[in-house]
């Protein structure tokens, strides 16, 4: 029987490192890597390729193993709400690591992407097996809360503008090693879906934050923090 017969044409039997590039599982040891490895599968996406839909069954845990993955809802009006970019080493999926559920998002490939794939009876084995793996996986939901909080609470209090230059100030947080530039995550469009506003009100402020002297934008993503503490007063 051909492979082709056994497998989707997307889906091949893993025999990659996938599983040991990312943070909660690359601190186990060779042997715990091979045994997770058998049971995952890689799966590849073309660009702009849904990986779910809302309403999907969660079955399983999907790994970005290269790739991006744009995570974002539907408003039953049509409005799109991004609600995070994953990155290799990143991951989704992870209600169904506890119980039978749908998704309520979607999540499409941006670029070309190859996924790792374990199904929720398998990883539950892991988890029970190995249960350092179980407190990786806390501390990226405690990440993530507090990430959901953060917006949350910037769409409720903060004008579209302020929310711009605080969300500049926590990419040159994250920036290692410290840099006055920052490079934009995602696209303009994205980032006026992540902030709850439109791309060409992005543009704009952008404009006038540049105007302003608080930033100079190098490039359509390249951003050049001039005067951070005006930044923090907008």
């Amino acid at each position: 029987m051909s492979k082709d017969a056994i497998y989707p044409k997307n889906v091949v039997p893993s025999h990659t490192s996938c599983v040991s590039l990312v943070p909660i599982f690359n601190h186990l040891e060779k042997e715990q890597l091979d045994e997770i490895k058998v049971t995952t599968q890689s799966v590849s996406y073309k660009k702009q390729e849904l990986i779910y839909h809302a309403g999907d069954e969660s079955t399983s845990l999907y790994i970005i193993h290269k790739g991006k993955v744009r995570i974002y809802r539907l408003s039953e009006s049509g409005k799109e709400q991004l609600v995070r970019i994953l990155n290799p080493g990143d991951f989704t999926g992870e209600m169904a690591l506890f119980s039978e559920s749908t998704h309520e998002t979607y999540a499409e490939a941006m670029i070309d992407t190859k996924i790792c794939r374990i199904d929720r009876s398998d990883l539950q084995d892991f988890l029970l097996k190995y249960p350092s793996i179980s407190l990786k996986i806390l501390a990226e939901f405690s990440n993530r809360l507090e990430a959901s909080e953060k917006q949350s609470s910037r769409f409720a209090t903060e004008k579209v503008e302020a929310r711009i230059a605080l969300f500049l100030v926590d990419i040159l947080n994250e920036e290692l090693p410290k840099t006055t530039e920052v490079t934009l995550p995602m696209s303009k469009k994205d980032l006026a879906s992540y902030l709850g506003t439109t791309p060409e009100t992005i543009s704009r402020k952008f404009n006038e934050l540049e105007d302003k002297g608080l930033i100079k934008q190098l490039t359509h993503k390249q951003i050049k923090i001039i005067d951070l503490d005006g930044l923090l007063l907008v």
